[in-house]
This record gives structure tokens, C-alpha cells and sequence, in this order.
């Protein structure tokens, strides 16, 4: 039996695995984890009937998953620091920090900013537009302000946050399919995204002014609740501190993590001596759960925690068992070889990788199968002609994770959609920063500006 798969064989697999997926996640709105779990059977059985040997299919497997050992623990590692950030008042500073910049007369370009601030905190795009979104989105109607315009703010703010966030499961997840380091991918990101804000920002400075006064009395329970119940001040800055200067000396994300967590745990400890090992070990384990009394507060910092991790941690390991199934077998080599022949340029490379990610959003509507499926499929190219594989990462994030909102029946347009009361086609226009990434990216592989190659570009 002829084990060679040809190229009308790859593709119709693929396509087919697609359609599968978007049949579970749009069409029964199931998690993510059980279609890519049916299709791993189905594939399997097919690989069986096709004559390929078990061996095979499990050395595809574990390669696949081998390549998620480090990034699993690192995952682990953010959820213990979400936690312990939560309990040592660093992150309710920053939101404190937040508030404090909100302007009744700049009122669109104070909401960007601050959910960007609050997504960068708590590194959670669907949380910040669901807690602190909705309350500046009601200010935002006092105000008379187009409510398309407030959520495009919103989104573009908690997306921005999202992206360049070391919390987010995005950007932990671009980075771990590529074997990029984590800081090094965000320190790179910004070729693209510090434009894209910067346009952003501008965008809402024009169409966002306002004459009108609002009453800040909803920020300012949410603030008083937080100083309350956590300790709020400026000593919060250390582990951020701390944090850049590890990026900025490269040291590895594992070493800058643990150093982290210690740092916030001794921050603790000096701010509630009777705090108990058993409770930090409960936090860590479990993560923060917040009584404050005020829903916005509660509902923001209830978070964090090794379990918190566990169901992004379960995709991961799912979807690189396929990747490597797919890998190992040369599914994605046939289906993908006479198109990465034709790509040996970097910017239609990168453009090819963002609409890749467009397009799985548009079938699938799943942002983290909008960031590994292309990983997989490209990944051999950006290798071929030299590129370093950090290119790969920021375009999977700019074509991949910060789409999705856009896509009404995506998993985060549809639930900003709802939580917001705005239909997406109608906050689509306005959300800048996530029209705008996708640019600044192609533009960066076309003109080489902030382009990451390795040691030395390969003819």
C-alpha cells in the first residue's frame, strides 16, 4: 500500500478537519478541546485504514508534544504568579493606576488607555472588556457617545493588554508553538504594536472628545473597594520592575518567573505577617478568590492559580499531538510544499502567515487554533530562508489572537458582543487596534523594519 500521501489527499484532510472544527465550536458552541480531541480520533483511525504504522503515529505525537514540556511549565508558573500578584496588591495598583486616568473630556482615549493598562495587569482581553469595559461602557452612554465607538475603545484597549501582557494565554501560547522565548516575543511585538496603539490612540482622540461631564462614582467604588481589601502603593512596582530588567537582561522566562514569584511572595509576607504557609500553598494551588463585596472587583480578581491553567494547558497538549501527527506523517508538508516553495520572500511570507490566521478565525473561529494551526504549517519556511522564528510568533499573534474579536461568530467576537450589547459588525470600524496590527506587520516583513532574522540571512 503506497504510504505517500499526495497533495489532493493532504488538502482534503485538512479542509475537512477544518470544517470539523468549525462545525464543533460554532456550530455547538462546544470548547474547543472536544473537537480537536474527535479529530485526533478520526485521524488516527484514518492513518490506521491508510496503512501507516502505530509506531508512527505515536512518534508523531510525541514529538509534538515534546516540544511543550518548557511552555507547559511556564503556564503553570503564570498561573502561581496571576495569584500571588493578586494577593500582594500589584495588580489592583495597577488598576488603581488605571482609574486615575480616566477624563470625562477625553473620555474614548482615557477608555483605551486604561483597559490597555488593566489588560496589561491582568493579562486577560475577555475579563477586562467584561468587568472594567462595561462600567466605562455605561459611562460611555451617559455621555451620549456613539456605543460602537466606546466598544471598539474597549476591545482595542483589553486586546492591546491582552497581546503584550506575560499573563496572557495568547501570547504565552505564540510563543511556546514557535520555541521563542517569551520576552524576547513581546520585546518584538512591539515592531508592530507600539504603531498600532500609537494610530489607535490618535484614532480616539479625534472621533472620542467630549464637552459633557460624567459622574465617576461606579470607578470610584470599584477604586475604594480596592484599596480596601488589598494593599495599594507605589512598592507594587518592584516586581514590574524587577520583570523588564530580567527581559532587558535576557534572562530565560522559567529563572525571571521564579524570581517573580519569590519577590511577591516575600511582598506578602511583609505586608500580612500573619499570612499562613497553608494559604499560600491554597493560593497557589488554587488561586486568588476575591470577597470584596463590590461584582466588578470580585469578578476581575477571582483568578489566577495552577488549576486556573489547566484547560489551556489540555488544548495544548492536544493540539500539538495533532500538529505532530500532522507534521510527522507529511500531511502539511504535501498539502503545504507547492506553496511554501513559492515563498521565499520574507514579506509574502508574513502576509501569507497573517491571512492564514484570518482564515482559520473565519472557518474555525478559534483564536488559539488561529495561532498553532499556522505555526505548524509554516513553521519549516521561516526556518528555510533564515528568519528567526520570533518573526513567525508576532505574525501568528497579529493575524491569529487579535482578529478573532472581529469575527461574529468567533469565540471572543461573539462574547464581547454579548457582553457589551453591541453587535460586532457595528464596533468592527472602531476596534483600530486590531485592524491595525495586522498592517504594521505585513509592512514590517515588506520593508524589513523590525524584521527578526537569525546570525545571518540565508540566500
Amino acid at each position: 500500500m503506497n504510504k505517500q500521501i499526495s497533495f489532493k489527499e493532504a488538502v482534503t484532510i485538512l479542509i475537512l478537519m477544518l470544517v470539523m472544527l468549525g462545525w464543533g465550536v460554532i456550530g455547538f458552541g462546544l470548547s474547543p478541546q472536544i473537537p480537536v480531541l474527535t479529530v485526533i480520533a478520526l485521524l488516527i483511525f484514518w492513518l490506521q485504514i491508510r496503512g501507516f504504522e502505530w509506531e508512527e503515529v505515536m512518534k508523531g505525537i510525541s514529538q509534538g508534544i515534546s516540544t511543550a514540556i518548557v511552555p507547559i511549565f511556564i503556564f503553570l508558573l503564570i498561573g502561581t504568579l496571576i495569584a500571588v500578584w493578586i494577593q500582594a496588591g500589584i495588580i489592583p495598583s495597577l488598576m488603581v493606576l488605571g482609574f486615575h486616568m480616566i477624563s470625562s473630556h477625553f473620555f474614548v482615549p482615557s477608555v483605551f488607555l486604561v483597559c490597555s493598562l488593566v489588560g496589561l495587569a491582568i493579562g486577560s482581553g475577555f475579563t477586562t472588556v467584561s468587568t472594567v469595559g462595561i462600567a466605562l461602557f455605561g459611562m460611555g452612554s451617559t455621555l451620549g457617545i456613539n456605543p460602537a465607538l466606546t466598544a471598539g475603545a474597549i476591545i482595542s484597549g483589553a486586546v492591546f493588554g491582552d497581546k503584550m501582557s506575560p499573563l496572557s494565554d495568547s501570547t504565552n501560547l505564540a510563543s511556546a508553538v514557535t520555541e521563542a522565548d517569551l520576552f524576547d516575543h513581546i520585546k518584538n511585538m512591539m515592531w508592530s504594536t507600539i504603531p498600532a496603539f500609537i494610530g489607535s490612540l490618535l484614532f480616539f482622540f479625534f472621533l472620542g472628545q467630549s464637552n459633557k461631564a460624567t459622574s465617576l462614582a461606579g470607578i470610584a467604588a470599584v477604586e475604594s473597594s480596592l484599596r480596601q481589601n488589598f494593599s495599594v502603593s507605589f512598592w507594587a512596582a518592584l516586581p514590574i520592575i524587577l520583570m523588564f530588567a530580567c527581559a532587558w537582561k535576557k534572562v530565560p522566562a522559567i529563572q525571571t518567573l521564579f524570581a517573580n514569584i519569590f519577590l511577591s511572595v516575600a511582598m506578602n509576607f511583609v505586608q500580612n505577617p500573619g499570612f499562613k504557609m497553608q494559604k499560600l500553598a491554597t493560593l497557589i494551588e488554587s488561586g486568588y478568590v476575591s470577597n470584596s463585596g463590590n461584582k466588578t472587583v470580585d469578578a476581575l480578581l477571582t483568578r489566577g492559580g495552577i488549576s486556573s491553567m489547566m484547560g489551556t494547558v489540555s488544548l495544548i497538549i492536544m493540539t500539538l499531538a495533532l500538529g505532530g501527527i500532522l507534521m510527522h506523517l507529511g500531511i502539511i508538508d504535501s498539502a503545504m510544499k507547492p506553496l511554501v516553495e513559492r515563498l521565499k520572500k520574507p514579506g509574502w511570507l508574513i502576509l501569507t502567515t497573517i491571512m492564514a490566521g484570518i482564515g482559520i478565525n473565519l472557518f474555525v473561529g478559534e483564536q488559539y487554533l488561529s495561532v498553532i494551526l499556522p505555526a505548524n504549517a509554516f513553521k519549516p519556511a521561516y526556518k528555510r530562508i533564515g528568519l528567526d522564528p520570533l518573526a513567525l510568533s508576532r505574525a501568528l499573534e497579529d493575524g491569529g489572537s487579535v482578529i478573532n474579536y472581529l469575527i461574529p461568530w468567533g469565540v471572543a467576537g461573539s462574547f464581547v458582543a454579548s457582553a457589551l450589547g453591541v453587535p460586532v459588525l457595528d464596533f468592527l470600524p472602531f476596534t483600530m487596534f486590531s485592524l491595525l496590527s495586522p498592517v504594521f506587520s505585513i509592512l514590517s516583513g515588506f520593508t524589513g523594519i523590525g524584521l527578526k532574522w537569525k546570525q545571518e540571512k540565508v540566500a
